[in-house]
């Protein structure tokens, strides 16, 4: 309950920098700041359906008595169904980081993060046996190139991020 309580508060402060903000943005800006909040309002009624669905789902299996973990095809719908909820609400997010203004666009790693969790759900729900070598290799590769460009830019970030100098006449705790 205070995670909710601290998104909603986060959207309602997000709303309100926006509202602040509005008179001296440029004509783009607004712009963006309208598809941001009308992006932002589609992936929240998908985050819901699909929450929706979940809970169906899973009460379906429940009340039949159906929900049986060792199952693999039960346990690749719904962990498959959960990481859909999980990438759309990264992706949500992410957009909230454009309506804060602390990003003009999406972060490229942001995005990449996104596609390294839509591999791990294909990588949950594919059916090894039904599918071919080549494909388990190529997604495997697209894994590794993923993981390769998530560290690059993660380093490039850190080298982009101000070098604090200690000042020699501070004294440090020692």
């Amino acid at each position: 309950m205070i995670r909710s309580l601290n998104h909603r508060e986060r959207a309602i402060d997000a709303l309100t920098d926006a509202r602040r903000s509005w008179p001296i943005l440029s004509l783009y800006e607004k712009f963006e700041q309208v598809v941001t909040l009308a992006l932002t309002a589609l992936i929240s009624i998908v985050v819901i359906t699909a929450v929706g669905g979940l809970a169906l789902r899973v009460s379906e299996l429940l009340i039949h008595g159906l929900l049986d973990p060792a199952d693999h095809s039960q346990f690749q719908t719904v962990f498959g169904m959960i990481l859909t909820v999980l990438i759309a609400l990264e992706f949500n997010h992410s957009i909230l980081g454009v309506l804060h203004r602390r990003d003009n666009i999406v972060q490229a790693r942001t995005v990449v993060l996104i596609a390294l969790l839509a591999l791990a759900r294909k990588f949950i729900i594919l059916d090894a046996a039904a599918t071919g070598p080549l494909t388990i290799l190529g997604l495997a590769a697209a894994v590794l190139a993923l993981g390769a460009v998530y560290w690059l830019v993660r380093e490039q970030d850190r080298r982009d991020q101000p070098v604090e100098i200690p000042d020699p006449m501070v004294p440090t705790a020692s």
